[in-house]
């Protein structure tokens, strides 16, 4: 007579089956975590990278800002506020930008505001609203963060700048011309010039440079706006380099610049660029800098970055360059 086999014989098998689930899941889990944990880690740096909130009057937004080692709260050093674009984050975009390492070099603070994703799914800033007061609403955040970090730590009132990426850009523009006395220059990397967009409707024409800048309501003095730098790659097929144009054309209109000659600049194999000044009484009120081949990606950024482009010239010291020079005119005109 044959022997019959237990009901549960199966049951070792199905144990092992389970185990082998089990240990893949937790793989995955592991994995996804340490993913997780990379995408929050700080840029490597030597000074320190401080988290912080800031209130205004559509809630409240994280702000990370990165100090420079060996600050001594009786100097007072220069403040760079950088704007991300869509889907990025502070993190993410210190770790593109490597204005950190620069900062680091050239002593200066950093300031990344960071939009929250239940405002923007996409996490942009949202630059085009204004008709329902949505862009004025989270400008008035950003000024919020930087208010905080200048009461906080030891920073130069008289030396901010602010700095965006796409989106950004076109958040940094309306920081600019609404609060013209709060910044000394500004810097539109592959963004949209304030007045081109009301809605989210009008902000796709605005992208595709199918819209032409409107006046702008309540805006301070346009005499008094900052000096602007656009930084914009030809071949950007997410925001029209005709945005370029319009940006330079709404700056120079509104400060009386006349164009000087183009120059091309070009370092070793990094894409070549054409830079063209408009100046206005011997000063440069803004400084158009068109790069060949770059498409929507923050220039010279870190390598196997999204949205950036190592080929390109660097935007970062393009931009800290052109800052320190306002900062240094400002100085010498007082």
């Amino acid at each position: 007579m044959s022997r019959s086999r237990s009901p549960l014989w199966w049951t070792p098998a199905f144990g092992r089956m389970l185990g082998h689930v089990a240990q893949a899941q937790v793989k995955a889990g592991t994995q996804a975590l340490q993913k997780a944990i990379a995408k929050r880690r700080p840029p490597v740096a030597q000074g320190e990278w401080i988290a912080g909130l800031a209130m205004g009057p559509n809630g409240m937004r994280r702000y990370h800002l990165y100090r420079p080692p060996g600050v001594h709260f009786s100097e007072r050093l220069p403040l760079m506020v950088m704007l991300h674009g869509c889907g990025q984050d502070a993190v993410s975009f210190a770790h593109s930008t490597r204005m950190n390492q620069l900062a680091t070099r050239e002593r200066f603070f950093v300031l990344y505001p960071e939009q929250d994703r239940r405002a923007n799914a996409h996490g942009c800033w949202n630059w085009f609203d204004t008709r329902s007061g949505l862009a004025y609403a989270e400008a008035a955040i950003v000024m919020a963060a930087l208010d905080q970090v200048c009461l906080l730590y030891p920073v130069d009132r008289t030396r901010v700048a602010v700095a965006g990426l796409s989106a950004g850009a076109s958040m940094a523009a309306l920081l600019a011309t609404r609060h013209p006395g709060r910044f000394k220059a500004v810097v539109m990397h592959s963004g949209v010039a304030p007045g081109t967009a009301s809605s989210s409707a009008s902000a796709i024409g605005a992208m595709q440079g199918h819209r032409t800048p409107a006046a702008l309501p309540d805006a301070p003095a346009a005499a008094a706006w900052p000096p602007l730098m656009v930084i914009h790659g030809d071949a950007d097929t997410v925001v029209s380099a005709r945005n370029a144009q319009s940006a330079v054309q709404v700056w120079t209109d509104a400060t009386g610049a006349r164009p000087g000659p183009p120059r091309q600049v070009q370092r070793g194999k990094r894409y070549a660029m054409q830079v063209t000044d408009f100046k206005r009484r011997g000063r440069t009120m803004v400084s158009l800098c068109e790069v060949d081949t770059l498409g929507h990606a923050w220039s010279g950024g870190a390598a196997g970055r999204p949205y950036g482009d190592e080929r390109g010239p660097d935007a970062s010291r393009l931009v800290w360059a052109f800052a320190a020079r306002q900062f240094e005119a400002d100085a010498k005109a007082a």
